[in-house]
């Protein structure tokens, strides 16, 4: 049994059980979770976490300073008006625990004809009835209501109250953009710091705004938006960035129509200023409170999550607040490295799944709990491979975990091997076969947050583009986070391939962007000097000039939206690829339909409709491969992460790039390699919970054939 880079979630309410599981799982840390209190003498255990909030949880001084609440703009749903006068319930959709609106800003609302787009200036608002009634209103027209309200009840708590059946005092809001509130944060930070002697890391969870959580008048989830900045919408703020910018934004800039400005729409330029703004205004806040801690000896850690708004971990700002390190939860490959990544800390740590909640940790669900843990951590494993987290540990209440005595064994196990797994690579670069992009509105900022709506979780619109990045986390390729702004004038050097994917019109795809005839060219002639371009889904689509797909040349393939259907479509011959060799059965996961090939086009699949019997205009190509120059492109429509599509995706990713495949290669769909120069060390990985034979390539070519035990890793000495 090894010790270390372990960090246990304890509870005082435990007991002697808790010195039995920490020595088991080889903790040298303990930590504290949100709704619990540490066991005595917490110091025997290791390092000592504690859980602190900044802008909840001190009732008695949001209850003197009601005013200095967080505020957001909401938006009421669409009401028809049927004759000239229309009465809308602007609080009938949302929890009203959790907002209250707010009159002292009654001139910052606005009403919306959403039928013309027009805003509406003939209505008044009754404080007592909670009503809005729109005067003078086109019959037959739709409205809503933007109006701004103070955050009285913490959305992440109102979450709690939910999962885990909470009963505690409901926690509310203060916003440091008052700045009888920020001084305030900082004396409360101070005071705290010198009332718990014995922490050594102060685990803020996490800064100052939450993520935009908006719950219904059911109490069910509303609005989830993992990256929105809603509930930044305090006056104050509104009001510095226009005497910074000029602009002045109004209710629609933060309701946007309903979108609330989600990470799937691309960004206004004005929005992005104000993102810039916050996060300015957040690090700059964050780092004085920072500082407070290591004055008293203490680390400041950063949750990536809860009130993680305007701390952007990839953003210009984040070195500002001197952050010694951050934790958040691991979905998955993509979230291991979203973590391992971040700059300007020194050391990154994981909470594994699952949390140690009721909804998982029940009576006769042992057998459920191990098998999810045993799928999270094979799938983050991948990307520990490449670029692994500091430390690990799990969150949520232990004394649920320790009902389950095989569970307790089974992270004991990982534990010891995620150990195992840092020590032999020991920070060291793993061999990457070749660079690839991605390509999308958001670039760099956003590194890792692809395709997600609630911090990885699966949606059904979404998981076909999230598997491209849960592949890649743990492929030997270097990674790129590209904004279209960043290649206007060139791909820069280096990169290999450019990945472009996502519905058309989304922030990822990027809609209108593509009618920027630099961003075509700049593509175009990439490609066509060598390098490769992979498209999923709806890459570079946007309506215009005789294209849907504004890069069809390069892709080989088109979309049909109706405008040519007289064009009679020959290339519908589906041939034997070295990409698809000995693959029988394809998952596009929610796919795509009605593309075509052009011709000279390759087409590696494609269905075909049991009704038409014609060699000309049928067939929905869901795979092609197309030369340009000297360069080539692959398509396919969908890929959700599984080991067959991880797998296709590195040989496309190889094939256009002119990569040789078996070099550092296991030919098994079931297992990878990764090598380690500086080491002179292989590790040939089996990602199943079964015996895999593989043949294995070293970064010569050379082969040989070795069998892998369930789960195993193999380390082979160079």
């Amino acid at each position: 049994m090894l010790k270390g880079r372990f960090t246990l979630p304890a509870d005082n309410s435990l007991g002697e059980k808790t010195k039995e599981i920490a020595k088991l799982w080889g903790s040298d840390a303990v930590r504290d979770c949100d709704g619990t209190e540490l066991p005595e003498n917490p110091k025997q255990y290791g390092k000592v976490y504690n859980t602190y909030f900044i802008v909840r949880g001190d009732n008695d001084w949001a209850r003197l300073h009601p005013e200095e609440a967080q505020r957001i703009f909401l938006l009421t749903e669409r009401h028809l008006a049927v004759c000239d006068k229309v009465e809308i319930e602007i609080m009938k959709t949302f929890l009203k625990d959790e907002f209250d609106p707010d009159c002292s800003y009654l001139d910052r609302w606005e009403v919306y004809d959403r039928t013309t787009g027009i805003l509406h200036s003939d209505w008044s608002y009754d404080q007592k009835t909670g009503i809005v009634t729109v005067l003078n209103a086109k019959k037959f027209h739709e409205y809503t209501v933007s109006f701004l309200a103070r955050i009285t009840w913490h959305p992440v708590q109102i979450y709690n109250y939910l999962t885990n059946e909470w009963t505690c005092e409901k926690q509310l809001t203060y916003d440091p953009a008052f700045p009888h509130t920020k001084e305030y944060i900082k004396r409360h930070m101070e005071e705290w710091c010198l009332q718990n002697p014995d922490t050594d890391v102060v685990r803020f969870t996490t800064f100052l705004y939450q993520f935009t959580l908006i719950f219904n008048q059911l109490g069910k989830e509303k609005q989830v938006e993992w990256f929105g900045y809603a509930q930044t919408a305090n006056p104050i703020h509104i009001d510095n960035f226009y005497k910074k910018t000029g602009i002045k934004l109004t209710a629609e800039d933060f309701v946007d129509e309903g979108h609330y400005n989600n990470i799937f729409k691309a960004p206004t330029q004005k929005f992005k200023m104000y993102m810039e703004f916050i996060e300015e205004f957040v690090c700059e806040t964050v780092a004085e409170l920072v500082e407070i801690c290591h004055k008293h000896g203490k680390e400041a850690m950063m949750f990536l999550g809860d009130d993680w708004i305007g701390s952007e971990p990839y953003g210009e700002h984040f070195k500002k607040m001197n952050l010694d390190a951050v934790v958040g939860s691991v979905g998955g490959g993509v979230t291991v490295r979203m973590l391992s990544e971040i700059p300007h800390v020194k050391y990154h740590e994981g909470r594994y799944l699952p949390y140690f909640f009721p909804d998982t940790f029940f009576d006769g669900n042992e057998d459920n709990a191990v098998a999810e843990l045993n799928r999270n951590w094979l799938t983050a494993r991948r990307a520990n491979m490449r670029k692994p987290l500091d430390r690990m540990g799990f969150g949520g209440y232990l004394s649920l975990a320790a009902k389950f005595p095989k569970f307790i064994e089974r992270v004991a196990q990982i534990a010891d091997e995620f150990r195992t797994v840092y020590d032999a690579i020991d920070n060291k670069k793993p061999y990457c076969r070749l660079k690839v992009a991605i390509l999308n509105a958001w670039g760099k900022k956003r590194s890792w947050m692809s395709h997600m709506v609630a911090h990885e979780l699966w949606y059904q619109s979404i998981y076909s583009y999230q598997g491209i990045l849960e592949a890649i986390s743990g492929l030997p390729v270097d990674v790129e986070f590209l904004s279209f702004d960043e290649v206007l004038g060139g791909v820069p050097e280096g990169i290999d391939v450019i990945i472009n994917a996502g519905d058309a019109y989304t922030s990822f795809s990027g809609g209108k962007a593509w009618l920027d005839e630099r961003l075509q060219a700049s593509i175009r002639e990439f490609v066509y000097n060598g390098g490769g371009f992979i498209g999923v889904g709806e890459p570079t689509a946007c309506s215009a000039n005789g294209r849907y797909f504004q890069l069809a040349d390069v892709l080989g393939v088109d979309k049909e939206i109706g405008y040519t259907l007289s064009n009679d479509k020959y290339n519908i011959q589906k041939i034997a690829h070295d990409l698809t060799d000995g693959m029988t059965a394809f998952d596009y996961g929610e796919d795509k339909k009605n593309i075509y090939a052009l011709d000279g086009t390759s087409v590696l699949d494609i269905a075909f409709s049991d009704r038409f019997k014609r060699n000309v205009n049928v067939g929905e190509v869901k795979m092609a491969v197309n030369s340009f120059g000297k360069g080539k492109s692959f398509y396919i429509t969908g890929i959700p992460y599984s080991f067959e599509n991880s797998r296709l995706l590195y040989k496309a990713m190889c094939y256009v790039s002119g990569k040789d495949l078996h070099v550092c290669y296991s030919s098994n769909v079931n297992t990878e390699c990764n090598y380690y120069p500086t080491s002179s060390k292989y590790a040939v990985v089996n990602n199943a919970d079964s015996e895999q034979v593989t043949d294995f390539y070293d970064v010569n070519g050379n082969k040989q054939t070795i069998t892998l035990k369930p789960m195993e890793i193999k380390w082979i000495e160079a």
